[in-house]
Parts: C-alpha cells; structure tokens; sequence
C-alpha cells in the first residue's frame, strides 16, 4: 500500500478531523476517518462511487451529523449543528449544481442571504446599500481575474463556466478559511473546466485552503497538492500529488495495492 503522507509537523492544520463515523441501518458510511487540512494548499478527495466522499463533505460542511468523531478548525473544537454553524466556523462549500439564481445580477448573487443595510428614515426599516455591495463584488471579482465584463450584469446571461465562477468567488469573499468544492466542473465543458481549474490555483495562491472532490482525475492531478482517498468508507491512503501517478491513486481507489500485497481490508 502506498504510504499516507503528511504535512510538516511545525504546521498547524487549518481543519482537522478525527475517529469521523457515520452509519445508516446496516450500512457503514464512513468508518474511523482521519483527515488534515492545511492553510493554503488544494486538497482532492477522490474515491468511487459509494466511496463515502458526499457523506463525509456533508458532515464537513455541517449538513449532517457525524455518528462519532470530532472536527477543530484553527485548533479549536467545533460541532456543526447545520451548514450555517460551519459558514462562521469559516468553511463556504460549492456544490456541483450551480447555486446561483440566474433572474438576479453577480452582485445580488454575491450577497444572496447576506445583503447589507444600513438603517432607513424611520429608524427600523433597513435599506440595502446596494453601492457598497457592488464595490465589494465587483473588487472580489477582479482579485480573483474572473472573466466577467460587470457585476451589474444577470447570472442568467452567463455561460456555465462564468456562473460557476461567480459561485467560487462568492464562497470565497465569505470564507478565506477553507472552501469546499463538490464536482465543481461536471456541468461544464473542456475550456469552462480549464477556467474553474486556474481559478481554483488562484484562490489557493491567496492562502485560501480548498478540498476538491472530483472524478475527474486529470483535474486533481492539475490543481491539488495532495490527495485524500475513500474506498468503501475507509482512508485508504493519502498522497503528494507530485510524489506519486494516476495509476497509483487508481489503485488505492480500487483496492489493487491491498491485493497485490496479499492484504485485505
């Protein structure tokens, strides 16, 4: 079996989980799952399918519960109780469907949920300070070098590239902890996929940690520094993208190496 790798140990991980567990009825989602994160670096999850990787996400992202196990973000222990819970500890998720309302504009996309005000003439009633949430889209937009000629422009005229683009950046004004990305290309085509790829570099060379989960292995190879695989809701292996080659994840993700080894799970 190919080592587990880690991260110096003088580095403190940004998210941390350990003893993760999750069963439904007679079947075992994810068992005893140990994981790291780092400040700054893209992290795949790969797996097949049933592997564990959207139970775990999940379970990341605060949308369910784990059985046991326990998470810390920056050191400190957290319990997810929902999505929302997760979004102050710092972790936005980018879900493979694109989670943008194309009747609305980039910039009321951007503070969908999270519009800011200000205080209207009779005191209670808030006003949206549409000025200022424009600036600051329209600024997120260009550190990130997103393709989008203006924020005032609606989502609905944009290719599926540039929306889920406009998903990206809009996770990453919120959170520069940690963004989760789930099949984030899947809809889209070879060049939209090529430009969701660099943009996913760019967000990392910002210090933002990102965990990628794709089947999409060429991507992982392109984009992360390591690469975390589920087989059948157990780590099989962690690996340096750089250290290692397609065939060998494509071995831990089946279980080959086990076998060649004479050893099985």
């Amino acid at each position: 079996m190919i080592d587990t790798v880690a991260m110096p140990a003088a580095r403190t991980p940004i998210l941390r989980a350990t003893g993760i567990s999750k069963v439904y009825g007679a079947v075992r989602a994810l068992g005893g799952i140990d994981f790291d994160l780092y400040p700054g670096e893209v992290l795949g999850i790969v797996g097949d399918n049933g592997a564990g990787k959207s139970t775990f996400i999940k379970i990341l992202s605060g949308a369910i519960a784990p059985d046991s196990g326990a998470i810390e973000v920056e050191g400190a222990p957290v319990h997810f109780r929902g999505p929302l819970d997760a979004r102050r500890a710092g972790i936005e998720t980018v879900f493979q469907e694109l989670a943008v309302v194309p009747l609305m504009d980039v910039e009321e996309n951007f503070f969908l949920g999270r519009e800011l005000c200000s205080p209207g003439p009779l005191g209670w009633l808030k006003l949206l300070t549409k000025k200022k949430m424009r600036t600051q889209a329209a600024d997120e937009i260009a550190e990130l070098r997103v393709g989008i000629p203006s924020v005032r422009q609606r989502v609905g005229t944009l290719s599926g590239g540039q929306r889920q683009s406009v998903a990206v950046a809009r996770a990453v004004a919120w959170s520069r902890k940690i963004v989760i990305m789930d099949e984030p290309t899947a809809a889209l085509g070879v060049k939209e996929s090529r430009g969701v790829q660099e943009l996913i570099k760019r967000v990392r060379d910002r210090g933002t940690a990102v965990i990628l989960i794709s089947h999409n292995m060429p991507q992982v190879f392109d984009v992360t520094d390591r690469i975390f695989v589920l087989r059948h809701g157990t780590h099989a292996g962690t690996v340096k993208t750089l250290d290692t080659d397609m065939e060998q994840v494509i071995k831990l993700i089946t279980g080959a190496t086990l076998h060649e080894h004479g050893r099985s799970e």
